[in-house]
């Protein structure tokens, strides 16, 4: 299609917002309410803030439940929407992305016109190698500006890319190569960590020697002034030099329910599990959630410290903020060794950012190793407005800590690689009658009706803890599927409660309709009948002074059937010892949930295995306990961390 006649079509399906639109309405309340009662609407003016290429027929078919289509017929492109119209717009010298790497001392400042040319040209370069619409590319990349740049252009053609976490090994990869089976693999000479380099090319050669799916070529990013990798000749194509000579290829429009990506969830053994994500919905979404959720504005800056191959990589390090027009930080470290504790406060004061999504170990790690802030003293981090954070548990002591020292409200929000935004949190950029309070995760969001049940199905009583699930329809930009496997995404998600989506969150909604995520239904304990979540004791061990970290867990109980145990980090500073400690969380935990809990197993470790976006691994913890634990999981940050863990578990009679 012509640019000329897209241009055409685009001004006819946007238009100006029509006074009537919810686009216009600041109202959570009515926002939720024509969402979930008039939601072919609700979407069609939420469709309006980006461009299509054609025009959707229908707004909603959900004559297939749960295989689910919005804006049907509709054609539009990511890259497009992305970069291009921002050009066309005149806003080409605006910054896209700022790339801030303390491990290599590299600062740059890409504007949308200058990732317009890269990405059109890398586009052009896949393109010769034959890479055209539907066909898969696989992507091996660490946090630098050309991840994103290598999605785009993977986008651009129309195609479908799978971006693999760069942390993982060769045998992961060799997994997600043989399932996806890409045409082409865009990889990265090596990552960086505090202490070593990590060569990428190496575990990419073992992977593909042990894959029985091998890619028609591999396009190397040779990151120059940190690791040349050497290349396989007849099959490695050297990126920087490959594109001299490469023209710029357009934008091809695909349908709205054509795949923009295929995402494997982490930790996947066996089967591979791909989150297949729709370009239309998707795109419509991340653009309605960053004015209404986290109420950016057109000149503010985001940052979220997340990384590539993970969903928050994909919705708020490339697309989200790219879509909306705004400036996003890339930040290649982290938060307390590259080089101190000030990184964070210093990222926030050069490039005045406005809004900071993280996780919540990333603040604990941060409170651990710098109680007094101290580091970022000398930085004005006035212009932050709020942090957000989602991923894993976020407990009450971390929230006051960082909302004291960075003087921002620490907003909680709960969403899942299956969803790709928000299910639950608090809309910043919409009236909100109900403001963050304790450890919620906000309100439904526009699209969610959210539920919880009970075993049997019935509706569980206010504050009462249960199943929650997500009244059919999903809203635009959820899972369609799981690749190459319709009929495991239906028995996954759809078969327990017919009519819900199922999320396997626990928790309970209360008298003000706020959403409390208390675990995945898997870390709810029963013990002697009493159902309990680990992650309400963890809250309460986390309050106790001398703690910087914890986790807990269910181990095996022949009398109770499971009980819980903790394992806790002590502050350098630490007035009580170990034994002490452990006694103290004992009777904490008595005072505040009753014997009931039969809370008695607590024992010290001088780290807890977290993955490199921060993630605890506290399944691994459980596996390890009952003996099940047959490798290390290839995310963990630092594995050696596992045979103090051991000892300490000896120690109380396990492993």
């Amino acid at each position: 299609m012509s640019l000329v006649k897209r241009k055409k079509l685009e001004s006819k399906k946007k238009g100006k917002v029509p006074k009537g639109s919810i686009l216009n309405i600041s109202s959570y309340e009515k926002v939720f309410k024509e969402s979930i009662e008039n939601p072919e609407s609700f979407w069609a003016s939420v469709g309006t803030m980006v461009s299509w290429a054609k025009p959707w027929k229908k707004v909603l078919d959900n004559s297939q439940e749960p295989f689910t289509k919005w804006y049907v017929g509709g054609e539009i492109n990511a890259c497009y929407n992305a970069v291009d119209r921002h050009v066309e717009a005149g806003n080409g010298s605006k910054v896209a992305l700022i790339y801030d790497s303390p491990g290599t001392g590299v600062v740059r400042k890409i504007s949308y016109s200058e990732l317009q040319e890269k990405v059109s040209k890398l586009a052009g370069l896949l393109a010769r190698y034959g890479v055209e619409k539907g066909d898969k590319v696989l992507i091996y990349m660490p946090l630098i500006p050309e991840t994103v740049m290598a999605m785009l252009a993977v986008a651009r053609l129309g195609a479908v890319h799978s971006v693999v976490f760069g942390g993982f090994a060769a045998s992961e990869l060799s997994t997600r190569i043989n399932h996806a089976e890409p045409k082409v693999i865009i990889a990265a000479s090596c990552g960086i960590e505090p202490n070593k380099i990590l060569n990428y090319v190496d575990e990419l050669n073992h992977a593909i020697g042990i894959s029985y799916h091998k890619p028609n070529k591999c396009v190397i990013f040779q990151r120059r002034g940190v690791f040349i990798a050497e290349l396989e000749p007849e099959r490695d194509i050297d990126w920087e030099e490959a594109i001299k000579n490469v023209e710029s290829v357009p934008c091809v429009p695909v349908e709205a329910n054509e795949p923009l990506y295929i995402l494997y969830t982490s930790g996947t053994t066996g089967e591979p599990k791909g989150v297949q994500r729709p370009v239309g919905g998707h795109l419509a979404t991340l653009a309605y959630t960053m004015k209404t959720l986290y109420a950016m504005g057109p000149n503010d800056v985001w940052w979220s410290t997340s990384d590539f191959g993970w969903v928050v990589g994909h919705s708020y390090m490339c697309y989200g903020p790219l879509v909306y027009g705004i400036t996003s930080i890339i930040y290649e470290g982290k938060p307390t060794t590259t080089p101190d504790p000030s990184s964070y406060y210093r990222i926030i004061s050069e490039y005045k950012v406005n809004a900071m999504f993280t996780v919540p170990t990333a603040l604990r790690i941060l409170r651990e190793v710098d109680p007094e802030a101290k580091f970022g003293a000398e930085y004005d981090i006035s212009s932050l407005r709020q942090i957000w954070v989602a991923g894993e548990h976020l407990d009450m002591s971390a929230k006051l800590w960082a909302e004291k020292f960075f003087s921002v409200p620490v907003i909680n929000h709960w969403w899942q690689t299956e969803t790709g935004s928000a299910i639950s949190g608090t809309c910043v950029g919409l009236k909100n009658p109900c403001h963050d309070s304790k450890l919620t995760t906000g309100l439904p969001f526009p699209g969610y009706n959210v539920q919880v049940l009970l075993k049997d199905g019935s509706l569980a009583d206010v504050n009462e803890l249960g199943r929650i699930v997500v009244k059919l329809p999903l809203p635009p930009g959820t899972l369609t599927t799981l690749y190459k496997a319709d009929d495991r995404f239906h028995k996954t998600y759809f078969t327990r409660h017919s009519g819900f989506y199922d999320t396997m969150d626990a928790g309970f909604v209360d008298e003000n309709g706020l959403v409390y995520v208390t675990a995945r239904a898997d870390d709810i304990i029963n013990v002697a009948g009493h159902r309990l979540s680990t992650l309400a004791i963890e809250n309460i061990v986390l309050s106790h002074p001398d703690i910087c970290n914890a986790c807990v867990v269910s181990v095996p109980d022949k009398i109770k059937s499971e009980v819980p145990l903790c394992l806790f980090v002590m502050k350098e500073d630490a007035i009580l010892n170990e034994y002490l400690i452990a006694q103290e969380l004992i009777a904490l935990v008595r005072e505040h949930m009753g014997p009931v809990a039969s809370f008695r197993l607590a024992v010290g470790v001088k780290a807890l295995p977290t993955t490199r976006s921060g993630k605890l691994c506290r399944k691994s913890i459980a596996d390890l306990a009952r003996n099940k634990m047959k490798k290390v999981p290839s995310t963990v940050m630092d594995p050696t961390v596992y045979k103090e863990i051991e000892e300490a578990l000896r120690k109380i009679g396990f492993c």
